[in-house]
């Protein structure tokens, strides 16, 4: 729960425990996240953390008895192990002093994310003086092989030579991870979203559950810009002020901590009710009653509010997302509209560009575009692309098949029926033959 405005408090949110009672320890780690990660971070953590603690308060059993957080590292371990394989379904097995993780085809896409987050709860409770043990997610000897590792040397009991001097085997820049838990058949992978009418399928959807002129615009958004949900609906007046193109607006991105990085369009029909939501309904809501340009609405003011008159937040906006989708008999997460926007976007580059190197210029700008980090982030959507020129080529050669075979069958009814011949090729033994059209050669004889 957030903090009302006429409320001072330390705390910008409380988070409840089974009996509604505040939480304390979720509570201060949440605010002990803000600075150091996103707000959107901090909140997807503890999205992720609250099923395990709702779990760990009604099913946990460790000798007989319900877990709680402030529990001996090994006892937490053991829970979180239970949780892992009988919540996420996921496998576990020993090893060494860790264990690996093995997803299955059951296990929700949040593992990685739910091990990322209650490692940071872990170290986030004893910064704070708060969990008087060592960290459950983190396995010390794995600390301990990496430290001797990276002070001993290639003589025995001598440490090791300065890296300048060369005598030495280089170190790894990177290394193994010290989680307990070490999730080891993980490779993320983007989906393909290639169904040209799902905008217009959500649409739809929104409209069967009189989805307001604020749902309806974050959604269309979504699908024209390709951003994360966080980046539409925490956008400010100042956001599209700042932008030359009234179809334009700036944005944070995710690992940005805030600072405005990248751009955002959308269409012409989009900003015409991006318009009419901010100079009516959100002119409603709005404890000042203010409006795009009478009344001028100052930069920092959010553009999306809540019928409360407060900043809308994902889980606010999530709740008409998915009433939509459960109604339409949808199953689309909303990270999917992101998924569905590179996808086509891809596709219109193949489609209009005349070479290859202009297909690379326009990726390249797609890549800047969307701010990823790592530019081979694409290849995987070219991948599909490639098994989709090979499925086209392949359909063709199917129906030239087709077509020959009806060819065939006419002909045999018209004339006698003729034994085939191959034509043999001979060639001078003193002609170098490439192999592979040596063997196709030998084979046809």
């Amino acid at each position: 729960m957030y903090c009302p405005k006429d409320v001072e408090s330390r705390y910008e949110l409380l988070v409840f425990n089974c009996q509604d009672q505040p939480f304390l320890p979720l509570t201060e780690f949440y605010h002990d996240c803000l600075g150091r990660i996103d707000k959107s971070s901090a909140l997807s953590y503890l999205n992720c953390l609250l099923p395990f603690f709702t779990w760990l308060n009604k099913y946990s059993n460790y000798l007989g008895k319900r877990v709680y957080w402030n529990y001996l590292p090994e006892i937490i371990r053991a829970a979180i192990e239970d949780y892992l394989m009988n919540k996420m379904e996921c496998k576990v097995r020993d090893k060494d002093t860790f264990r690996f993780v093995n997803l299955t085809n059951k296990s929700p896409n949040t593992v990685s994310r739910f091990l990322s987050a209650i490692k940071a709860f872990y170290k986030s409770l004893i910064r704070l003086k708060q969990y008087e043990y060592s960290n459950p997610l983190i396995d010390s000897q794995a600390i301990l092989n990496d430290y001797r590792s990276q002070s001993e040397g290639v003589r025995k009991d001598k440490p090791r030579m300065p890296s300048v001097g060369g005598t030495e085997d280089p170190i790894p820049h990177r290394r193994l991870t010290d989680s307990y838990f070490k999730i080891i058949n993980e490779e993320w992978q983007p989906q393909i979203i290639d169904d040209p009418h799902l905008p217009f399928q959500v649409y739809q959807a929104g409209k069967k559950v009189n989805w307001s002129q604020r749902e309806t615009v974050i959604s269309r958004m979504l699908f024209e810009t390709g951003a994360r949900v966080s980046e539409i609906i925490e956008l400010t007046i100042g956001d599209y002020r700042s932008r030359k193109s009234y179809q334009e607006v700036i944005t944070f991105n995710k690992g940005s901590h805030g600072i405005k990085v990248k751009f955002l369009r959308f269409s012409k029909d989009t900003v015409k009710r991006l318009f009419q939501y901010i100079n009516t309904e959100r002119k409603k809501y709005d404890p000042n009653q203010l409006d795009f340009d009478v009344d001028v609405l100052p930069d920092e003011a959010p553009i999306f509010l809540t019928e409360f008159g407060t900043p809308l937040t994902y889980n606010a906006w999530y709740y008409h997302w998915n009433k939509s989708m459960k109604n339409s008999d949808i199953k689309l997460n909303p990270h999917k509209a992101r998924h569905w926007f590179v996808t086509t976007r891809l596709r219109e580059i193949h489609n209009i560009s005349k070479s290859d190197a202009e297909i690379q210029q326009r990726k390249n700008e797609l890549i800047k575009y969307m701010k990823w980090k790592n530019p081979d982030t694409i290849k995987v959507y070219e991948h599909y692309f490639d098994e989709e020129k090979h499925r086209e080529a392949h359909d063709q050669m199917l129906e030239s098949m087709k077509k020959n075979e009806k060819e065939y069958e006419q002909e045999q009814k018209t004339k006698q029926k003729k034994k085939p011949k191959l034509a043999v090729i001979e060639t001078q033994k003193e002609i170098e033959i490439d192999a592979d059209l040596q063997e196709l050669l030998e084979g046809l004889e």
